[in-house]
């Protein structure tokens, strides 16, 4: 039985036909048509290789087999043990010998060879898999004008081998872990031995090893929730994705770690505090002067998409704060409609053009994006639903959002805003000061997962970090 503490074989022919067996029964054999039993006689003795159809290369296999049908009957009794058969009649690079029932069938489920044979106690794996992926390419919501134009995949192992392929240093390690009691996924953590804080790392080993979920279902996401359990209500995101091979080795040569999921091409980097989000590829595929305002530009966007609507309409509500020179925010058409329910219902319509455009066929999108923003835009306003102010304004924000390639991040702002628009129109300023404070209470007690500050390096102050985020220095040995 798997369950049993001792799950070791025996070389007696009655246990290994039980082996046999049990492998047939665990796998589903004939009963799932992708499960494949291969039946061979080698060097005069029963063997069977376990594998799943569609993750076999055919011609590794084919050449592996012709080894193992010409073994010699003599040579094969003189091999004492499963590595030593290996060592001499399998060609193939990646072999081991393992003896742990559950771990064997784990791995056949991942797409590795079994390879068990009668006269042995250790089942032989060889990993010759192959995974159905697509080609690399590079991200769509992460764009590039210059530099790499690639990006992950669902594949795990090209994913690593794109971070290796950037850093070659003995210390990257890529340390894998299993998570899933049915799912079984594959998660690895990928950081630089020394320079990656030991007691971060050792947390995410330790959460990995014993999460307690039944399924990656939603990958990356599934995980976050997973590591992540308190905080619900704060909507800053702690853990930073990419889909960006470049921004993912940077990272990890800052001494952050990356965790990559099997079945998805984003990448967690840990940990994440609120200014790391000012940075952005294109940053440092530029000069530093342009990196730099690009970097302000962003910042400054970041706040106008949060405080743009919201200080407008507590000015609307007291126009006598308004000055000469801003005359022209005020609205000049009255409105049926109350402005904080035009404001709520644009937040509403604008997730829902968003939404409407996933779910439109590419070679329509883009059509229907900028038809469908006209004919609401402006039919909205010949019928006196909305005032062209407000659409302005919530197109200035709309289109901020898209500065920076961080979804929950824009999310967050949309929440925080959503939140100072219903406050302000509840207690007028009292509730957008109240609103202001609501949102540095959940910055400052947001909590990344390696139990630093959300707000460093600003909170604690450090002036060395926190310069290397706001300007974009030029290129040297200790800065990269």
């Amino acid at each position: 039985m798997l369950t049993q503490k001792k799950r070791r074989f025996f070389p007696l022919e009655t246990q290994k036909k039980d082996a046999f067996a049990l492998f047939d029964k665990k796998l589903k054999i004939g009963t799932s048509f992708d499960m494949v039993k291969r039946p061979m006689v080698i060097g005069g003795h029963n063997a069977a290789l376990y594998m799943v159809d569609g993750f076999v290369k055919d011609e590794i296999m084919e050449k592996i087999m012709e080894f193992l049908f010409s073994a010699d009957p003599a040579q094969v009794d003189a091999c004492p043990d499963a590595q030593s058969f290996a060592n001499r009649f399998l060609s193939y690079v990646e072999v081991a010998a393992e003896d742990d029932p559950d771990k064997i069938i784990t791995q056949v489920l991942s797409g590795t060879i079994a390879l068990v044979m009668e006269q042995y106690p250790q089942v032989l794996m060889i990993d010759a898999r192959t995974y159905p992926s697509r080609s690399v390419s590079e991200p769509e919501d992460d764009k590039v004008l210059r530099g790499s134009h690639d990006g992950f995949v669902e594949a795990l192992v090209f994913n690593t081998a794109l971070i290796r392929r950037r850093i070659r240093d003995v210390n990257l390690v890529n340390e894998i872990h299993t998570v899933g009691q049915k799912s079984k996924t594959d998660v690895v953590l990928c950081y630089i031995e020394g320079q990656a804080d030991p007691k971060l790392v050792a947390k995410l080993q330790k959460l990995l090893d014993t999460l307690d979920v039944n399924a990656l279902a939603m990958a990356q996401e599934s995980l976050n929730e997973a590591l992540v359990r308190s905080g619900w209500y704060n909507p800053f995101p702690k853990v930073r994705y990419t889909e960006r091979p470049d921004t993912a080795a940077a990272s990890i040569l800052e001494g952050k770690v990356a965790i990559i999921v099997d079945n998805s091409p984003t990448v967690m980097l840990l940990p994440a505090a609120v200014f790391d989000f000012v940075q952005e590829s294109n940053d440092y595929y530029f000069p530093p002067l342009v990196g730099t305002y690009l970097r302000f530009v962003r910042m400054i966007v970041f706040l106008v998409t949060i405080f743009l609507t919201p200080v407008w309409f507590l000015l609307i509500q007291n126009p006598g704060w308004i000055p000469p020179w801003l005359d022209f925010i005020k609205i000049a058409e009255p409105n049926t409609v109350p402005i904080v329910a035009q404001l709520l219902i644009f937040e509403i319509v604008i997730d829902g053009l968003k939404l409407a455009s996933l779910n439109t066929p590419s070679a329509l999108s883009n059509s229907f994006s900028v038809v469908g923003a006209l004919i609401l835009g402006e039919f909205a306003v010949e019928a006196r639903w909305f005032v062209p102010e407000v659409i302005l304004y919530m197109a200035l924000v709309a289109i901020g959002n898209f500065t920076q390639p961080s979804f929950e991040l824009g999310y967050a702002f949309k929440l925080i805003r959503i939140l100072l628009i219903v406050l302000t129109a509840i207690f007028n300023l009292w509730g957008f000061i109240a609103g202001i404070l609501v949102m540095l209470v959940l910055l400052a007690t947001n909590r990344t997962p390696a139990g630093t500050s959300y707000l460093y390096p600003l909170i604690p102050f450090k002036w060395s970090a926190l310069s290397r985020l706001l300007i974009r220095r030029k290129m040297h040995r200790d800065n990269n």
